[in-house]
């Protein structure tokens, strides 16, 4: 029998020590889909170990390792591949920075996958049982998402999270955000399970409350009304992420009522016209932004609302201006980060040639730090204006203004507050001494 181990490290903001709690964490699908593909005619003992939920000991007892990673993780990745390694384990890793640096990413692994791994992860495992296993999987050409197993989220410690109820349903988004990294890590296809897929497998997890973690729900109009339209009978209700263009099209927006969405995730990334342009995110309106929150408010969801500071038409004003507007609009959900060059990104490329990369270690690339340097106004006041807005934002005051007069899921929205209200407080708390030690990690 194969003793094999998927862990997901975290960045210091992120980890089960940090600052981001159980209310604000529902379980990713990456470790528990990997577990499902390991081939059935293999007997294979998995566990899982997210460091966002709990400690990833040391002393694992498994003779394979696999580490999924994103840029902001990776350092204590590769840390982990180091040990682990040094300790007679094989180590192979994946995810989006492995795919976007494979050379680098091989430096800590004996094995890497690039894409997505549905097809060959399995392969893997038969050459790994036969003793011949290349150190490069790359996605298939051929690759689709019909027809993949269930995520085997009985592996997880669902104490841990506020919901393992989280199902995919398409891949992929139709827009090219300079900033983004997933069309620089997975490419710019969208992905689409068969509807009666995805239904089946909410039925399957006799739930009423399901969250959809993909990128887009809606990058696929045509999609998104087959999909939801088909929801309607099983009577769950249901959060998702999509983009400002929701509030157009008054079918979907139907649709979505009647399928029970409660919760959407939207980008709203700027206030400002001018860097929703130099993010290359004109789906964005700002002038419709008040009266989006009010349609959506109407139909009962409530709505996060992520900004994204730093932009080269933005000054220091932008953070007050900001929290202006969110309580003007009442977003239930304000979330705040750094406009962050991820490698290989045009956003990246661009900042590169200009010379205003500043920082190199991964680890600060976690979207709440700066790693360039912005136009109009220094590092520091862009760090310090994020946690003025986050601090202002999450107020007891300003929280009760957004929230007034409490008729839109206040059983879902103020925990979520609260739980933000608490990462707010300890976000200066996370230097750049704290975000890159990973000495809790022995080097053998």
């Amino acid at each position: 029998m194969i003793k094999l181990a998927l862990l997901a490290p975290a960045g210091a903001m992120h980890r089960y020590s940090g600052s981001f709690g159980k209310s604000l964490h529902y379980a990713p699908l990456t470790l528990t889909t990997l577990a499902a593909l390991v081939p059935e005619d293999v007997d294979v003992e998995v566990k899982i170990y997210d460091e966002t939920a709990e400690k990833i000991p040391l002393d694992i007892d498994a003779e394979l390792i696999g580490i999924t990673c994103i840029t902001g993780t990776a350092p204590r990745c590769y840390a982990f591949g180091d040990y682990f390694r040094k300790k007679g384990k094989t180590v192979f890793m994946g995810g989006v920075h492995p795919s976007m640096l494979p050379d680098e990413a091989a430096q800590h692994a004996d094995v890497i996958f690039t894409g997505f791994s549905e097809q060959t992860f399995p392969q893997f495992i038969y050459d790994y049982l036969r003793g011949d296993f290349r150190k490069l999987y790359q996605q298939n050409d051929d690759f689709t998402i019909e027809g993949r197993p269930i995520p085997r989220r009985e592996l997880l410690n669902a104490k841990r999270y506020i919901t393992t109820k989280t199902v995919e349903a398409i891949r992929g988004c139709c827009h090219t955000c300079s900033f983004c990294a997933y069309p620089a890590a997975f490419g710019k296809t969208v992905y689409k399970r068969p509807v009666k897929e995805v239904v089946a497998e909410i039925e399957a997890l006799n739930t009423k409350h399901v969250t959809f973690p993909d990128v887009n729900l809606i990058t696929d109009r045509a999609y998104a009304i087959e999909l939801f339209t088909a929801l309607i009978p099983l009577k769950i209700i249901w959060l998702g992420l999509v983009t400002s263009s929701v509030g157009i099209d008054d079918e979907l927006m139907e649709v979505f009522r009647k399928s029970g969405c409660r919760g959407l995730l939207i980008g709203f990334e700027s206030i400002t016209q001018e860097s929703q342009q130099y993010i290359h995110k004109g789906v964005n309106r700002v002038d419709s932004y008040v009266a989006l929150m009010e349609k959506l408010h109407d139909n009962g969801i409530l709505v996060q609302g992520c900004f994204a500071f730093g932009g080269d038409e933005e000054d220091e004003s932008v953070f007050d201006r900001t929290v202006e507007m969110i309580i003007k609009a009442k977003i239930d959900l304000p979330r705040f980060s750094i406009l962050t060059p991820f490698p290989k990104t045009q956003y990246y490329m661009q900042l590169e040639k200009e010379g205003r990369i500043i920082e190199r270690n991964w680890a600060m690339y976690d979207v709440q730090h700066c790693v360039f340097s912005p136009r109009k106004m220094t590092k520091e006041q862009l760090e310090e204006g994020t946690d003025r807005a986050w601090r202002s934002a999450y107020s007891t005051g300003n929280i009760m203004k957004r929230l007034a007069p409490f008729v839109h899921s206040p059983w879902l929205s103020l925990p979520l507050n609260m739980g933000y209200k608490g990462y707010a407080d300890k976000w200066s708390k996370f230097t750049k001494e704290v975000m890159c030690d990973n000495s809790d990690i022995p080097v053998l």
